[in-house]
């Protein structure tokens, strides 16, 4: 009897794909902070505004969570998928921030092409998300999580090359040491991403 007046399923999957497209608008707005360092203000103030977003979502899903008797994945997988998605934005958000406080004005092709395959990343985190309330899609899922593990490796390698020329080419240390900086941020978004696809990996093996 109490089981029936509980939450069954709850909208697991909408929040999922909510936090995903924030996912998505935040690294296109990183992106575009590397490209035009004039909108740095503002680009960044957007991308905090839509890290407050995801945040909002992730307390829903969350509260949901403890609110709904029987869930459509392992509650334990949920709560790691959104937590995991939270801490992308998080990455996002601070990339934009160590730009504006280091005061970075010179931006190499280097730090363009590594939010260039962030953006890529985030794309494939919201496609992935978007097709895991069914497992008709496994097949699917598992070549996007592919995908996302190829591109930070990509980005590794980026980064490596980058950092290596900084060392070789930079005279002034400062500059050095802010630019290492923003190449290690955002290197890491895309590992953030790797953890989100190994998370919902996981979720397939266990469920097809």
């Amino acid at each position: 009897m109490f089981g029936r007046l509980m939450p069954r399923q709850g909208k697991f999957f909408d929040l999922f794909k909510e936090h995903a497209e924030q996912i998505v608008l935040g690294s296109r707005e990183l992106a575009a902070l590397m490209t035009n360092h004039d909108d740095l203000e503002r680009r960044t103030y957007n991308i905090e505004s839509i890290e407050k977003r995801a945040d909002k979502i992730t307390r829903t899903t969350i509260e949901l969570l403890h609110k709904t008797f029987i869930t459509p994945l392992d509650r334990e997988d949920i709560h790691q998928l959104i937590s995991k998605m939270d801490d992308i934005l998080d990455l996002i958000e601070d990339s934009a921030q160590l730009m504006f406080l280091y005061d970075v004005r010179d931006l190499t092709p280097e730090a363009k092409k590594l939010a260039d395959i962030c953006v890529t990343c985030c794309e494939k985190v919201k496609a992935a998300v978007s097709l895991l309330a069914s497992m008709d899609n496994a097949a699917e899922i598992m070549v996007i999580c592919n995908d996302i593990d190829r591109l930070e490796s990509e980005a590794d390698h980026v980064m490596r090359g980058a950092i290596a020329r900084l060392f070789r080419d930079e005279p002034d240390v400062r500059e050095l040491i802010k630019l290492r900086s923003v190449y290690e941020h955002l290197e890491t978004v895309t590992d953030r991403c790797e953890d989100v696809a190994n998370i919902i990996q996981g979720i397939v093996i266990e469920n097809s």
